[in-house]
C-alpha cells in the first residue's frame, strides 16, 4: 500500500509558500507523499521545497491584477483549474488538503470540496485573506489553523493556534545565542518583504546616515532592496560612510538573522515567525496598503511582548527611526531583554503542532 498523500495547495508569495515549505518538509520525513498546487508564478517559490515533493501547476488567475479582459478572464481560469483539479484528485487522492492561501489555492481547495476530502487552511496573518475567508465563510472548511494569534474567523469554524511553520534553515538557528550591541561591529539587517519595500530604502540609509559618528562607525548594514532602488542605496549608504550590502533577494535569510544585533522589516507573517524563533530585536514598520491591514496585526503579538517597536508608514521618518536604533543599539541590555523577548514569542514547534492537525484530520469522517 502507497504511503499517503498530502496535496498542499498555496499562492505565489513566500508569505504563503514559506510556511507550506516548512509542512512539506515534515511530512516528507515522515513517509508521507507530498504534491504542491499552485499556478507558474508559484512554482518560481518552490525551489526550496524537497526534491520528493511533486510540483502540479494549474490554472489559477486574481482579480487583483490586469486591466478588464483579464479580469473577465479570471472566474473561466478558475474554472478551467478547478476541473483540472478534480481530474487529478481523482487519478490520485489525497489523505488530506491543505490550503496556504492565495488565488492558486482554489482549485485544489475547490476539489476537494467537490470531492468531500479531508480538508484544511492555514492562515498565516491576524486577518483572513480573501481566499480563506470565502473557503471558512461558506463552511467549506471548518479548521482553520492560524499562524497569529488572535486571528478572527466566522462563527462556527474552529481556529486553532499553531503559530506560522518555518523552514528547516530557521529551526536551525532557532535560539542562536544573541550578542548585544557594543564596541564592535554590528549587524543590521533590513527587509522587505519578497520584493524589498521602497519606503525602507527611501528612510532607512537616511535614518542611519543622522546616528552618531561612533555609532554609525560600527555597523554592517545588509539591506533587501527592489532592483531598481539598489544603486541609490548603495550610494547613500556610501555616502554616509557606512559598510552595505545591497541586494534584491539574499538566499540566506536565517544566517543574517542570527547574525545580527537588530533587524528593521516589514511585518509579513512569516518575517515576523522567523524573527521571533531566532529570536532578534526588531523594528517592524508594516505594509500601509496590506488587505484588512493584516500586517499591523501580525506585529501587535511582538510589540506586546516587548520584543519589538512597530512604527506605521505614516509616522516613519529619519529623525524617528534614528531615534529608536539608537535607542537600542546604544543600550545592550534593553537589545538583550528585547531579543529574549522575541524569542519566548516564538513558536519553533509550529510546523509540529500543524502535522498533529494533519494526521488528525485523516482519521475523520469525511465531509
Amino acid at each position: 500500500m502507497p504511503p499517503p498523500l498530502l496535496l498542499i495547495a498555496a499562492g505565489g508569495t513566500g508569505g504563503h509558500m514559506f510556511p507550506a515549505q516548512a509542512l512539506a518538509e515534515e511530512m516528507v520525513a515522515r513517509g508521507w507523499r507530498v504534491k504542491l498546487s499552485t499556478d507558474a508564478r508559484g512554482a518560481r517559490y518552490a525551489g526550496g521545497f524537497p526534491k520528493a515533493v511533486t510540483i502540479e501547476e494549474v490554472a489559477s488567475a486574481t482579480f487583483a491584477r490586469g486591466g478588464a479582459p483579464a479580469k473577465l478572464a479570471v472566474p473561466f481560469r478558475i474554472a478551467a483549474g478547478i476541473l483540472g483539479s478534480v481530474r487529478a484528485l481523482r487519478r490520485d487522492r489525497p489523505a488530506v488538503v491543505v490550503g496556504f492561501g492565495g488565488y492558486p489555492s482554489i482549485p485544489a481547495l475547490a476539489a476537494a470540496v467537490l470531492l468531500r476530502l479531508p480538508r484544511m487552511v492555514h492562515e498565516q496573518n491576524g486577518v483572513l485573506g480573501r481566499v480563506n475567508r470565502i473557503f471558512a465563510a461558506r463552511r467549506w472548511v471548518r479548521t482553520v489553523a492560524c499562524g497569529t494569534w488572535p486571528t478572527d474567523v466566522p462563527e462556527g469554524v474552529e481556529a486553532v493556534h499553531t503559530g506560522n511553520p518555518v523552514r528547516a534553515a530557521v529551526l536551525e538557528r532557532a535560539g542562536a545565542p544573541y550578542i548585544p550591541p557594543g564596541d564592535y561591529p554590528m549587524s543590521l539587517l533590513v527587509i522587505g518583504g519578497s520584493q524589498g519595500a521602497r519606503i525602507l530604502s527611501d528612510i532607512v540609509p537616511a535614518a542611519l546616515a543622522v546616528l552618531p559618528e561612533g555609532l554609525r562607525a560600527h555597523l554592517r548594514v545588509a539591506h533587501q532592496a527592489r532592483p531598481e532602488d539598489v544603486e541609490r542605496v548603495e550610494t547613500a549608504y556610501a555616502g554616509a560612510g557606512i559598510g552595505a550590502e545591497v541586494a534584491p533577494f539574499f538566499a540566506d535569510v536565517p544566517r543574517r538573522l542570527s547574525e545580527a544585533q537588530l533587524v528593521i522589516s516589514r511585518s509579513g507573517a512569516s518575517s515576523v515567525a522567523d524573527i521571533a524563533v531566532i529570536g532578534r530585536p526588531a523594528i517592524l514598520v508594516p505594509f500601509a496598503a496590506a488587505a484588512g491591514d493584516h500586517q499591523t496585526a501580525n506585529a501587535h503579538g511582538m510589540v506586546e511582548a516587548e520584543a519589538a517597536i512597530l512604527i506605521p508608514e505614516s509616522r516613519l521618518d529619519a529623525a524617528t527611526l534614528a531615534g529608536h536604533v539608537a535607542a537600542i543599539l546604544e543600550n545592550p541590555d534593553a537589545a538583550r531583554r528585547m531579543a529574549h523577548a522575541a524569542l519566548d514569542y516564538g513558536i519553533p514547534d509550529a510546523t509540529g503542532r500543524l502535522v498533529e492537525m494533519v494526521e488528525a484530520l485523516t482519521a475523520k469522517e469525511t465531509t
